[in-house]
C-alpha cells in the first residue's frame, strides 16, 4: 500500500510518500514546497513526482493537523461530518487549520475516493496532567478554553525514536520556525510550552510567544489595532522577524549578527527565552536525564544549542564541542550527567505509520 503523508506547515508545505509492507515503511519521494497555501500547484508537482518515479497514485494520504480542539485525541478518517467541525475550530488556528482542511479538500478532488486520515498535533498532549491543561479563567467560557500544546507528532516521533533512551525525565526542544518544548517522564507528556494556540510559549520566527494580555488589550484600545490587523502582527510580523528588523530566519541572524545590533538582539532574546522555558520544564520534571534538540534550529543551529547547553550547567550538563558543531547525534561530553542529543524529526513518517494504523 502507498501512504502520502502531507504536512501543510505555518511556513511550507512538507510531503513524503512510503510503500507500506509488512509494517516497514519505504521511502518513495519526499520534498519541500514553500508556499503551503497554493494546495492545486503542491499536488500537481506531487502527482508529477509520484510519474517520476513509476509508482501508483497512493491508496492512502495522512495529514498532519494542527489543531484537534478537545475532542479529536486520535487519527480519524476525513469524513464530511468531520470536515465541518473543524471548520468551527478555524478561528482559534487561522495559521494553520485553514490551509490544511483546504489541501484535505484538494486531494479529494485530485485523487477521488482515496481515504484521508486526519492526524493532529494536539492529541500527543492529551495525556498531560490536567494542572497543566487548565487556564485561570471561568470554566463558564467552555471546554474549549484550555491549553492544549502543539507540535505533537514530532514529539511522538522523537520519544519514539529514542526507544529506551526515552526512559526517564526528557526534555524535548522543538526549535524551527515554530518553536516549542515538551517535557515527558517515561515518554508520556507532562507540560509545554505551547498553550491555548500556536502563538504561546516561545518566542518563533514571526510569532511572539507568551505576551502579557495586557500588551493586547492596550494594542486593541482607542485608536489602535483592528482585530484583523493584531492577527497579523502576532502571526506575520513579530517574533526574530520584528526584533531584527530584517529577517525570520535563525540563519540569516547568526551570519550577520556580528555586525549587525538588531539581529544581534534577535538572537540574545530568543535564547533568554529558551533558557528561561527550559529551567521551567527542569523544574516540572524535578531534573533532567536527557536533552533533545530538533527542527530546523534544534537540528542545524550549534550556537543556540551551546548557549542554552551553557545556562544548564548547574545540572551538570557538559558539551562536546567538537560533537556539537558537527551536529552529531549526541553532543553531550562523556560523563555529562543530561545526555544531550539531535534528533531530526519525522512528523510525515509519524502521519505514514498512524494512517497506516488507522486504515488496519
Amino acid at each position: 500500500m502507498r501512504i502520502l503523508s502531507l504536512d501543510a506547515g505555518s511556513s511550507s508545505l512538507k510531503y513524503a510518500a512510503y510503500d507500506v509492507a509488512e509494517g516497514a515503511f519505504a521511502p518513495l519521494i519526499a520534498g519541500q514546497r514553500e508556499a503551503p497555501h497554493d494546495a492545486d500547484g503542491a499536488l500537481d508537482a506531487i502527482a508529477r513526482e509520484f510519474e517520476g518515479c513509476s509508482a501508483a497514485p497512493p491508496a492512502a494520504v495522512g495529514h498532519r493537523i494542527v489543531f484537534g480542539g478537545p475532542a479529536y485525541v486520535e487519527p480519524t478518517h476525513a469524513s464530511d461530518e468531520v470536515l465541518q467541525d473543524l471548520e468551527r475550530l478555524v478561528p482559534l488556528d487561522p495559521l494553520h487549520l485553514r490551509s490544511q482542511i483546504d489541501l484535505v479538500h484538494a486531494v479529494r478532488q485530485r485523487f477521488p475516493g482515496v481515504p484521508q486520515v486526519l492526524c493532529f498535533d494536539t492529541a500527543f498532549h492529551r495525556l498531560m496532567p490536567a494542572v497543566a491543561k487548565r487556564l485561570p479563567l471561568p470554566r463558564a467560557l467552555g471546554a474549549e478554553v484550555q491549553r492544549y500544546g502543539f507540535h505533537g507528532l514530532s514529539y511522538e516521533y522523537v520519544l519514539w525514536k529514542l526507544g529506551e533512551a526515552a526512559r526517564g525525565r526528557v526534555i524535548v526542544a522543538h526549535l524551527g520556525s515554530g518553536a516549542s518544548l515538551c517535557a515527558a517522564r517515561h515518554g508520556v507528556p507532562e507540560d509545554t510550552t505551547m498553550g491555548f494556540s500556536p502563538l504561546g510559549g516561545l518566542m518563533m520566527s514571526t510569532r511572539p510567544g507568551d505576551l502579557d494580555p495586557g500588551v493586547l488589550l492596550y494594542l486593541l484600545g482607542p485608536g489602535g489595532q483592528s482585530l484583523h490587523d493584531l492577527t497579523e502582527l502576532l502571526t506575520h510580523h513579530s517574533g526574530l522577524l520584528a526584533v531584527s528588523a530584517s529577517s525570520a530566519s535563525m540563519k540569516t541572524l547568526l551570519e550577520s549578527s556580528a555586525t549587525d545590533t538588531s539581529a544581534r538582539e534577535a538572537v540574545d532574546l530568543f535564547v533568554y527565552q529558551l533558557t528561561k522555558h527550559l529551567g521551567a520544564m527542569v523544574a516540572v520534571l524535578g531534573g533532567l536525564d536527557t536533552l533533545v534538540f530538533t527542527a530546523g534550529i534544534g537540528e542545524r543551529a550549534p550556537q543556540v544549542r551551546a548557549r542554552a547547553c551553557a545556562a544548564l550547567g548547574y545540572l551538570g550538563l557538559r558539551l562536546d564541542e567538537d560533537a556539537n558543531a558537527r551536529n552529531d547525534g549526541v553532543i553531550s561530553a562523556a560523563g555529562s550527567a543530561v545526555t544531550v542529543r539531535v534528533v531530526p524529526t519525522d512528523e510525515n513518517l509519524m502521519v505514514a505509520r498512524h494512517t497506516a494504523a488507522a486504515l488496519s
